[in-house]
């Protein structure tokens, strides 16, 4: 989960409960399908979610909404995807990988606040926009170009 106060860190029994008890690999919040206070996302941040979504859907027929940072994901699952991306495109790279390897997956409509501090570097510019958005397709697209390993299993 981020830590700007936006994620409500005392529902996360929601999130990580499911992968605890291992009944899902991967679990990942929704601030588009939950209740968000108005500001707290901008029109480009739900946009950029649904096209992920239908992107992703079109390739790996896993749905999602969101490329929310609040998730949990079962470690052996994470290991066996060898994710590299470092910066703004981790998130989507995440989500395809875990989709693309057949990863039990749940998304889960959860509020969403505005950020109790600092500035998003993401959101709170044009210049962090472009920046995250280009980091993302690009990641979108090295994921989708790249062969699937054997078995679904991620390559190392």
């Amino acid at each position: 989960m981020d830590g700007d106060g936006a994620d409500r860190g005392d529902l996360i029994a929601t999130i990580a409960g499911p992968v605890l008890h291992g009944a899902r690999d991967f679990v990942l919040a929704s601030r588009t399908r939950g209740d968000r206070e108005p500001g707290a996302m901008l029109w480009h941040q739900v946009l950029a979610g649904r096209l992920a979504g239908f992107g992703i859907g079109a390739l790996y027929g896993a749905r999602y909404s969101d490329m929310c940072a609040f998730r949990a994901i079962e470690r052996s699952a994470l290991q066996g995807l060898a994710l590299r991306e470092m910066t703004y495109g981790w998130n989507i790279e995440m989500q395809m990988q875990a989709a693309r390897a057949g990863l039990r997956i749940e998304e889960v409509p959860l509020p969403y606040r505005c950020r109790m501090a600092g500035d998003s570097k993401v959101a709170g510019s044009v210049k962090g926009t472009i920046r995250a958005g280009t980091k993302i397709v690009t990641t979108f697209l090295r994921v989708a170009a790249t062969p699937a390993p054997p078995h679904g299993v991620a390559r190392p």
